[in-house]
């Protein structure tokens, strides 16, 4: 492969549309985390190095794009539910409750018909689709901006008062979800940033704006990421469905039947028991990879941020000391431990103060990490995208 960068553009908020607009998410996936990349590489330019949003946006966009792709995580998904399988396996009472209930099939058929109703890639399928939804609720949204605020504002050599006035204007009011208050923030700080000559006050005006942008971001994004961290629930009532549908295709009526009375009589089988639990155990296994595939973010450098765990990495030089007083403000308000990354593992990702801790320190931590400006594909894989193709190779 080509490792020759090609030359970036500034993305367009007409590009930004064009993308958002694409039909296959895969490409559009590709597509967006390498306009996040050009957006990154714009903006630090202007500003010195140091990370805006659009840094961290490309990586975990390219994150994202494994789930999206469901690259390997299918195959790791049906281990799992086939390990909660076999766990019930070795309960001898689970196909003898089966046949006590009326089941027909064979042993192994009755093993196989239950593997296939809790079916493991119908989990990752709505895990996939709900990171794709996010992947281009953002995008469309903030990479717009940021591209809207290229053209608006970028190029300008001193400070106009009217031009980022001008950009706010066409930004809603009041809070996220449906408020862009603190996108009008971020973009202040950002155009602030663009002509600040102290490096200090720089480094903190850009981390300032990213964490307002992840703050709107993250908001906006939690149905989406409670939607895909609960992607392996399946309703107890359709499980219970489908298993009598498979196990008993032609006396599918006598099961229901039996199941009604078993209700209306407050009494339940062993082999509602049995398939029950089996039920809440594959469903505990999956929601473990579904989390873990979510919570963890590649760097170019080959490391991989466990984000359940506490980042291992201080503050750079630049950010040790916060005396920006919106900063302080902001961060004495959502960040629980201001002044070191400790407890920063996000216990659970689906909790948005618990998600929000982590990112505040995630984009402190690795604001001065040059190499997260680096491309993240290959020169002749973004040949490929260019063209509209899904690229070859490690992506």
């Amino acid at each position: 492969m080509s490792s020759q960068p090609l030359p970036l553009s500034t993305p367009t908020p007409l590009d930004v549309e064009r993308i958002a607009a694409l039909a296959d998410p895969v490409i559009r996936n590709l597509q967006i985390t390498q306009c996040y990349h050009e957006l990154a590489r714009t903006m630090a330019a202007r500003t010195e190095g140091g990370a805006n949003w659009c840094v961290f946006a490309t990586w975990a966009s390219r994150q994202a794009g494994q789930t999206i792709r469901k690259e390997d995580f299918s195959r790791t998904l049906e281990r799992v539910l086939r390990e909660a399988v076999s766990a019930f396996e070795a309960e001898p009472e689970v196909v003898p409750a089966a046949k006590a209930f009326g089941a027909p099939g064979s042993e192994t058929e009755i093993r196989e018909s239950v593997f296939e109703v809790l079916n493991p890639l119908g989990a990752f399928e709505r895990a996939s689709d709900a990171v794709a939804r996010g992947n281009l609720k953002v995008f469309a949204e903030i990479g717009r901006e940021f591209a809207r605020f290229y053209a608006t504002c970028l190029n300008d050599t001193a400070y106009d008062p009217a031009h980022i006035t001008a950009f706010c204007a066409e930004l809603r009011p009041g809070n996220p979800p449906e408020g862009q208050g603190y996108l009008r923030q971020a973009f202040t700080r950002y155009y602030q940033a663009l002509f600040e000559p102290d490096p200090a006050v720089r480094a903190q005006l850009l981390l300032l704006a990213n964490i307002e942008i992840g703050y709107h971001e993250q908001t906006r994004l939690q149905p989406e990421i409670a939607g895909a961290i609960d992607a392996a629930v399946l309703d107890p009532a359709e499980f219970q469905r489908r298993l009598i549908r498979a196990l008993f295709p032609n006396r599918g009526w006598w099961a229901r039947l039996r199941l009604f009375l078993e209700r209306r009589l407050n009494r339940r089988s062993r082999f509602t028991v049995l398939t029950d639990a089996l039920l809440a155990e594959a469903r505990r296994r999956a929601h473990l990879v579904i989390t873990e595939y979510l919570m963890t973010i590649g760097l170019p450098d080959g490391t991989a941020l466990r984000l359940g765990r506490d980042l291992a990495v201080g503050f750079p030089e630049s950010l040790l000391q916060i005396d920006l007083p919106d900063l302080c403000a902001l961060l004495e308000r959502i960040d629980p431990t201001p002044d070191s990354p400790r407890e920063s593992g996000a216990v659970d990702w689906a909790d948005l103060p618990d998600r929000l801790h982590f990112i505040i320190d995630l984009f402190r931590c690795y604001h001065e990490q040059a190499d997260l400006l680096n491309p993240p594909f290959q020169a002749d894989q973004v040949a490929d995208l260019r063209a509209g193709h899904r690229p070859k190779g490690r992506l």
